[in-house]
């Protein structure tokens, strides 16, 4: 088995905040942020409450199919936004990890030549990304394990273990 980089819930409240701070200290000030489903969902709305910003898009792009398994290249899925809801905006974009960079090079090309101003947050970075992010919690060029995707899914009848 590969090495793997393991993130609990407690990590995360950490590094959300830990980004949102250097996000601050910056002095960068988006009017909004666009968080890419379903991985940067959950730490979107925790900077995003962190920072008080209220206007949050959402950008569904399917690129991993499984570990370590993806699409040939990334794909916007509907609903897409409207590039009028982000017209002269300063974007923050949000994801859980820059991998291959393919997904968050995606969305900045999407929001190029409507918006004023595009940054990065993500919580991991790889070395192989092609996007560097403006904002890195943590670089490791290992798996990561996310501790909302690294339980198997729920199904219908199942118990869970109150653990």
């Amino acid at each position: 088995m590969t090495q793997r980089e393991v993130l609990t819930w407690e990590m995360f409240g950490d590094a959300s905040r830990e980004l949102a701070q250097a996000i601050a200290d910056d002095g960068y000030q988006p009017d909004l942020i666009m968080s890419i489903a379903r991985g940067g969902l959950i730490p979107a709305g925790a900077i995003s409450y962190a920072l008080g910003i209220k206007n949050v898009h959402v950008m569904n792009v399917e690129f991993y199919t499984g570990i370590d398994e993806r699409l040939p290249m990334p794909v916007m899925l509907p609903p897409v936004p409207q590039p009028v809801d982000l017209s002269g905006a300063t974007v923050l974009v949000i994801d859980d990890v820059a991998d291959t960079g393919g997904t968050l090079e995606l969305v900045k090309q999407f929001c190029e030549g409507h918006v004023q101003e595009t940054r990065c947050a993500v919580i991991y970075e790889k070395s192989r990304s092609v996007v560097k992010s403006d904002y890195v919690w943590k670089r490791t060029d290992e798996w990561i394990d996310f501790p909302w995707s690294s339980k198997p899914q729920i199904e219908a009848g199942q118990t869970t273990d109150p653990q």
